[in-house]
């Protein structure tokens, strides 16, 4: 159509965005559309509707940014209502640099293909996007208020022009609800488990002068996968009491409906813990939902007490660290210096291929690495501080010597932190040689003859030792649960240890697994229902709840006499088996999956067992020395919010890492 002589139509009355990208041509009585960037003509006709301009400003490839703005600010009416975009809440300056920089945005259009880009009316769904909008938000930590910052809103304006855009308050909900969905299989799933539920406890920091107190729960499921998941990220103040704070944990155990179903908790060793830990066991084993009256319960992060051990080997070397690291600065402050150092270092002899570093405060393993290259310069130190009269921070001989036997218990501990983090699935029986390793080293440095190196041994042997006297029966039987060492590591390192009492300790251990075989063995309130008495009676009989069942001697009697008739049990059985032979690839868990049929009992207890955090650090944290810390973005929403964000995004990570 010939229109040269036609006439653009009054813009204004044109209620659409649309007509933003299009001019209205009237021509006698035919209305054209003609986009403003291609120049493509198409209906103008007020019956065409614009349902058909809408999906060719998607599909038309040399539109520009140009009119973004309008499509940002402009009220389009729907059926619904009105939609209010929102206000950006920039000053008046900044808004119109922004504006300004908007409107000479251009895209390299010739880079462009002549495609179609097959998406129209029919395949955009506002709903879902919105919820892949705060899916995106949870999972990465992003602030909600990005859904208001103006460029977010171009770009998506970009994309998909008939997206609605939504408010803070609007993203907020839709979290919300991705929470109580999310909650829900969550707990559907926490019902359905064939064992028990171990939980870990940390305390977060907050912008808000307030703590987080984060509770995760770990269990193995039915594919014998372990398993971890945060139930709850409880806002909790300061002032918060041990008596107060037990109940916020047993009314989150309670809402989740789990108190009858916990193992164990891991706590950081600490007193207010003890008494945490103490409350809180208190009431299960009033309700004889514990195993062995909660024997096994109260179990201390192994990652912490290294980390504790570490702090005081720091502070032991304080003024040495300090003249080490002043030193470095030094050497480092001018080229000049820095090459004078080179030469001193080449003319002693120092052969380090590793540069000098100084160490970041708040990873403790930074400055082992710290100190260990200083110890491989030491000459140069010494050498450079005889020819320099500037440089006076060399350390002494003795500083030398003990910087050389706390760096090697650092090394140490940075081994086993490492090998706490590296081994996947972190099932319980890994720590049990480790920590071993650890008890028999500072037995050694206690005795020596430096008076300060064997009080700081002293210092560091009296914490674990508190440790190992809470935890060490468990990382026993832990470790008893692996084929490949069952009851033989224990026999191992027990003598090394403890000398004399060593037989006496090795059946304390053996004691504590049959006790826990036991209670594994008989139906009672401690086991799961489900897990009824098919084992004693051939599967035809189901357990009674506890307030009714009266037979519950009997059942012990008969498991008791039944074992001294001569009837061997799981437990019999798997410890007269030869090992199973060590390897680098070795399963443990794929190892019980296998092996549950011939051991059903056994099984049963190493599902519980091996599921139990003997350390809660994750990798990335177990050198820290700081507290972990929530964002500034979701320190500022109320507590209710931040624990669904919080929960979401550890249950969206999971499903994506599965």
């Amino acid at each position: 159509m010939d229109l040269s002589d036609a006439v653009i139509v009054n813009s204004s009355r044109l209620k659409s965005v649309v007509w933003n990208d299009f001019d209205r041509v009237k021509k006698g009585d035919t209305c054209v559309a003609v986009c403003r960037h291609c120049k493509k003509r198409l209906s103008g006709s007020s019956t065409s509707g614009t349902s058909h301009l809408r999906n060719h400003l998607i599909r038309c490839q040399r539109r520009s940014n140009h009119g973004i703005a309008q499509y940002i600010t402009v009220r389009e009416k729907k059926k619904e209502g009105i939609l209010a975009h929102a206000n950006f809440n920039m000053d008046q300056e900044q808004r119109k640099d922004e504006m300004l920089n908007l409107v000479n945005v251009k895209f390299e259009q010739d880079l462009m293909k002549d495609e179609t880009v097959n998406t129209g009316n029919n395949n955009f769904d506002q709903r879902r996007s919105r919820r892949d909008l705060a899916r995106m938000i949870i999972l990465h930590g992003y602030p909600l208020a990005m859904a208001e910052h103006f460029w977010f809103r171009v770009f998506v304006k970009n994309l998909q022009p008939l997206f609605e855009f939504v408010t803070l308050d609007i993203v907020e909900a839709d979290c919300r609800d991705i929470y109580a969905e999310e909650r829900q299989k969550v707990s559907e799933v926490l019902d359905k488990l064939p064992g028990k539920i171990s939980l870990s406890a940390d305390l977060w920091a907050t912008y808000a002068n307030a703590e987080c107190l984060c509770l995760t729960a770990h269990y193995i499921d039915e594919s014998w996968q372990l398993k971890k998941k945060i139930l709850n990220f409880v806002m909790v103040d300061y002032s918060h009491t041990e008596d107060m704070l037990s109940e916020v944990i047993m009314s989150c155990l309670m809402d989740w409906d789990i108190d009858r179903k916990l193992f164990s908790m891991t706590f950081d060793s600490s007193s207010t813990n003890d008494n945490i830990v103490f409350r809180i066991r208190d009431r299960l084993s009033q309700n004889r939902f514990l195993y062995c009256n909660g024997q096994f319960f109260d179990v201390r992060c192994a990652a912490n007490v290294i980390n504790l051990m570490v702090q005081d080997a720091l502070e032991a070397l304080c003024e040495v660290t300090h003249k080490i690291r002043e030193s470095i600065q030094f050497f480092k402050s001018t080229e000049a210096m820095q090459a004078k150092f080179n030469e001193v270092a080449q003319e002693v002899g120092v052969q380090s291929k590793r540069p000098l570093c100084l160490d970041n405060s708040s990873q403790w393993n930074s400055t082992y690495v710290m100190l260990e290259v200083a110890l491989e310069y030491r000459e140069a130190f010494s050498l450079l501080q005889e020819n320099d009269s500037v440089y006076t921070m060399c350390p002494s001989d003795i500083e030398w010597e003990r910087v050389t036997l706390v760096t090697s218990y650092l090394k140490l501990f940075v081994e086993v932190a490492n090998d706490f983090t590296r081994c996947k699935p972190s099932t319980a029986n890994i720590y049990f040689p480790d920590l071993c390793n650890i008890h028999l080293d500072l037995i050694e440095w206690c005795k020596n003859s430096d008076a300060c190196i064997s009080s700081l041994a002293s210092k560091m042997r009296s914490k674990f030792e508190e440790y190992w006297d809470r935890c060490g029966s468990g990382l026993a039987v832990a470790a008893m649960l692996d084929p490949r060492y069952k009851m033989k590591l224990v026999e191992y390192y027990y003598p090394l240890i403890y000398g004399s009492s060593a037989s006496e300790r090795i059946d304390d251990v053996f004691h504590c697994v049959k006790e826990l075989y036991n209670e594994h063995s008989i139906c009672s309130p401690l086991a799961s229902i489900d897990q009824g008495l098919a084992w004693q009676v051939g599967g035809g009989a189901r357990c009674l709840p506890a307030s009714r069942d009266r037979l519950m001697g009997f059942d012990k009697f008969l498991h008791d006499t039944s074992q001294s008739e001569g009837t061997k049990s799981d437990l019999d059985k798997y410890l007269e088996e030869p090992l199973f032979p060590r390897s680098n690839d070795f399963n443990l868990l794929n190892w019980w999956k296998v092996h549950t049929p011939r051991y059903p009992i056994l099984s049963m207890m190493a599902r519980n067992v091996l599921a139990t955090p003997m350390s809660k650090l994750a990798s990335e944290f177990a050198f820290s020395t700081e507290r972990r810390m929530l964002d500034r973005d979701w320190s500022s929403l109320n507590p209710e919010t931040v624990q669904a964000l919080m929960c979401s995004q550890d249950w969206i990570r999971s499903q994506i890492e599965s």
